[in-house]
């Protein structure tokens, strides 16, 4: 750390948000303004917490002990101690502090007026035997006799196109590098087994052949395949359309603006209330009460290659990864049960034997870190083959279902008591589970159980965001895509396609995961949230540096730095319920304390949400 904060300090003073506007997008501004309202929320938690709940636990006397950590903790407090009310009173300004700092945050994000206004709409369902423009046209001008239509694509299915066109280039450079090559050197050869870099190619037998004739046929056979495919793509519509419009009316009430495809959108979504949009003489023939009409999405979001996955297909293959998801994680949902099945096989015993109490302590948060980042993945190529439309959709997607697992996974169910969602639902709803199980959760909330989070968020702040940026995964996948190589103008071309996109959804999911861990238990183990900021400001830090340097820019739709900020408003309602069940189970339901906080998670349980934006209707799937 001593190199890579200094590393991260000069980046950061050299890469100012204009920059970053002006080279990663408006998205990668928007998320480091997101991150920068959490390090203002936890630094206030965390002073807070240290000067007012710290001192609030310190004055119990349950704990005696000097060494104990249950001295820090809301179990030092005796149940008859008047400063009790404090952490009801603070669990609650902890939630109005979220909400205003996040409303602020929302307040902040730029308006875009190519996505409200947006002149060009996205329609889908169309019959695919409809290849005629001037219908889709005619129908338009009949319907809503305002509207002007400029222009009409018809979509088509391009997946097997673009893989080919993609192979045709590579193969095109690779001929390229071969004859500029040969002409300094002579006749080069190459093995074209893809492992015959990594194996023994002598004993293994694989053949050399001229490396300028093998990519000149392979390139001759992709062109042929791409021109062939794409005399066939006419005949693979695939039902969507994007209509674009010329404005003649554009009327400003306040601060919106009404346009004619503001209009249709409007009109068609009255479809869900089981009423027409306007017809046209033949709305037989287009079948547009069937259409689903919407704000196109910015080219550069859209997934061009998943749109031939809709309607039925996509819903299939979109239940059936969630089963399989589900009944993966129903019995591996948190790391614990993967620890105690790596303890039957003795995997930790030569820890344990170093008798050393830093590795015996933090052994097990480090597993809980590396395993919760394996997990995550899952769930994100997950919502990788689902398909999904835009680029958007699937960081969206991506985001609720890695923060809800990992909100089981690192909070719930560790907090419990409990391994895995199997457990967790025979508790919920077997009435004799407790009897016939040796659970008992007046233990749940025990000193230690704190000190196991302030270890992980420890682990997550220093381990985690220095693994973030050494980028061991993208390291990994990248050194074996050079292993497989066929030669070396196919490694040159590898180590130029090296850069990803930043996948905000997912680490949206982890900066609120560690927040959430962090506001769930600043009550009942105040010294928790100091580690917490440390990790927001690293994060911040390198997430920084990575959106600069390392990965590629990546537009999104508005709607998932919008939802990112409803999700933020869970933490604190955590935090409320941690402070309800952990006085149930120590002072019972008949104190005021108790009366008062549960009035307060179901104020803000049933109250409705603020919209702090409206949002354009945009698709993100079928």
């Amino acid at each position: 750390f001593c190199i890579i904060i200094p590393t991260l300090k000069v980046s950061s003073s050299l890469c100012r948000d204009e920059e970053i506007r002006s080279k990663c997008g408006l998205d990668a501004v928007t998320y480091l303004s997101f991150q920068r309202h959490i390090i203002l929320l936890m630094t206030v938690v965390s002073l807070v917490s240290l000067a007012v709940i710290l001192p609030a636990n310190f004055s119990g006397n349950l704990l005696d002990s000097p060494e104990n950590f249950g001295r820090t903790t809301l179990a030092n407090v005796n149940a008859e101690d008047s400063f009790l009310w404090l952490h009801s009173i603070f669990a609650l300004v902890y939630f109005i502090i979220t909400l205003l700092c996040m409303a602020h945050h929302s307040m902040r994000l730029e308006y875009r007026e190519d996505e409200k206004v947006a002149r060009t709409l996205m329609i889908t369902h169309i019959p695919r035997e409809i290849s005629d423009p001037g219908l889709i046209t005619k129908h338009f001008h009949e319907a809503y006799p305002s509207c002007t239509v400029t222009d009409i694509r018809f979509c088509f299915n391009v997946h097997k196109l673009m893989r080919l066109d993609l192979e045709r280039r590579k193969a095109m450079k690779g001929r390229l590098y071969f004859a500029t090559k040969a002409q300094k050197e002579g006749k080069i050869m190459i093995r074209t087994h893809p492992c015959a870099q990594i194996l023994c190619c002598d004993m293994c037998g694989f053949e050399k052949v001229d490396a300028e004739q093998y990519y000149s046929e392979l390139e001759e056979k992709r062109t042929d395949e791409f021109n062939a495919e794409k005399n066939r793509i006419s005949m693979k519509r695939l039902g969507i359309a994007f209509v674009t419009f010329r404005d003649e009316r554009m009327t400003a009430v306040g601060a919106a603006v009404y346009t004619v495809a503001a209009d249709i959108v409007k009109d068609f979504s009255r479809v869900y209330c089981r009423r027409r949009p306007q017809q046209s003489s033949i709305t037989t023939v287009v079948h547009s009460h069937k259409w689903g009409v919407s704000y196109a999405p910015a080219p550069s979001d859209i997934i061009w290659e998943n749109l031939s996955v809709c309607g039925s297909r996509w819903w299939l293959r979109c239940v059936l990864l969630n089963i399989l998801l589900f009944l993966l994680l129903f019995f591996l949902t948190t790391p614990a049960i993967i620890v105690n099945t790596m303890d039957k096989f003795n995997v930790t015993r030569p820890v344990e034997s170093l008798r050393s109490p830093i590795l015996t302590q933090f052994f097990p948060t480090l597993l809980l870190w590396a395993f919760s980042v394996l997990l995550p993945f899952i769930v994100y190529y997950s919502a990788f083959f689902e398909s999904h439309w835009t680029r958007s959709g699937e960081n969206q997607v991506t985001m609720h279902k890695c923060f809800l697992l990992l909100v089981f996974m690192v909070i719930i169910l560790p907090s419990l008591g409990l391994t895995s969602l199997d457990l967790f639902f025979t508790w919920l709803f077997d009435v004799h589970f407790l009897d016939e199980k040796n659970i008992k959760f007046q233990c749940v909330f025990l000193p230690d159980n704190g000190a196991f989070f302030v270890n992980y968020v420890i682990t997550s702040g220093l381990i985690g965001t220095a693994m973030e940026l050494l980028r061991i995964p993208a390291l990994t996948v990248y050194a074996l895509r050079l292993c497989f190589a066929k030669s070396q103008a196919e490694r040159i071309h590898v180590k130029r396609s090296q850069a990803y996109e930043f996948q905000f959804g997912l680490e949206y999911a982890w900066t609120m995961c560690i927040f959430a861990v962090c506001m769930t238990y600043s009550i009942t183990c105040p010294i928790i949230t100091p580690f917490g900021l440390l990790y927001v400001i690293l994060k911040h830090m390198v997430d920084r540096y990575n959106i600069y340097y390392a990965y590629v820019p990546t537009k999104l739709n508005q709607r998932i730095h919008r939802a990112a900020i409803s999700q933020v408003i869970v933490a604190p309602i955590l935090g409320l319920f941690w402070l309800l069940f952990f006085s149930v189970l120590r002072l019972g339901m008949d104190r005021l304390a108790i009366v008062c906080t549960r009035v307060c998670v179901q104020l803000f349980l049933f109250s409705p949400q603020a919209q702090f934006i409206p949002s354009p209707s945009s698709p993100s799937c079928p």
